[in-house]
């Protein structure tokens, strides 16, 4: 006779975690049309009820992603060096980013491959796309040595917004490219922007 020991039950804030990363690179590799919350499930290693007992529906726990991503955003003001050059400074911060995108890959495919979710996903992803312009604003406003025009601020982080988020979706695809080559590009893309 074989005695199991009970399984321990993880702690709601663990298991909630588990969820939210199966979920977010499943999302990021399938979309939100083709990815189903059993294979969530599957994936996070719990039951499709405790899926739903964390989250309504799967537009939810795609929401909960979205605005996850969008309340990391504010981090990467906080983390620019307050001394050294300015190619020192944009660097660590490049550095952090390239870290973050590497853990949250998914993340970006959320936001700008994917499609699915309709207009309230739409909405959301919208308003990560505005948080994500304003936190770049700053950053230009923090390392400027000539602060461009007041006006010419928001389409300018637009454009750096737009470019960065291609850039690194290319780069997650490209076996070839490395981590290093994208950071030298960014910081000597950014120190010409902002020098």
């Amino acid at each position: 006779m074989t005695s199991s020991k009970p399984r321990s039950r993880l702690p709601v804030a663990e298991r909630r975690a588990l969820i939210v990363d199966a979920a977010g690179h499943l999302f990021g590799e399938h979309g939100y049309e083709a990815t189903r919350l059993d294979q969530v499930a599957a994936a996070a290693g719990v039951t499709k009820p405790i899926v739903y007992r964390h989250f309504g529906s799967k537009r939810e726990l795609y929401l909960a992603l979205l605005d996850r991503h969008r309340e990391d955003l504010s981090g990467f003001v906080t983390s620019i060096p307050e001394t050294g050059t300015l190619e020192e400074r944009l660097r660590s911060v490049l550095d952090n980013w390239l870290a973050y995108v590497e853990q949250r890959s998914f993340a970006w495919k959320m936001l700008f491959r994917d499609t699915g979710g309709g207009p309230e996903v739409a909405a959301r992803r919208r308003q990560v796309h505005e948080r994500a312009r304003a936190v770049l604003v700053e950053v230009i406003g923090s390392l400027a040595a000539n602060l461009p025009p007041r006006r010419q601020l928001e389409p300018l982080a637009e454009l750096v917004s737009m470019g960065m988020a291609n850039l690194v979706l290319w780069w997650l695809e490209e076996d070839e490219v490395s981590r290093e080559a994208v950071l030298d590009a960014l910081t000597t893309a950014w120190v010409r922007l902002l020098a």
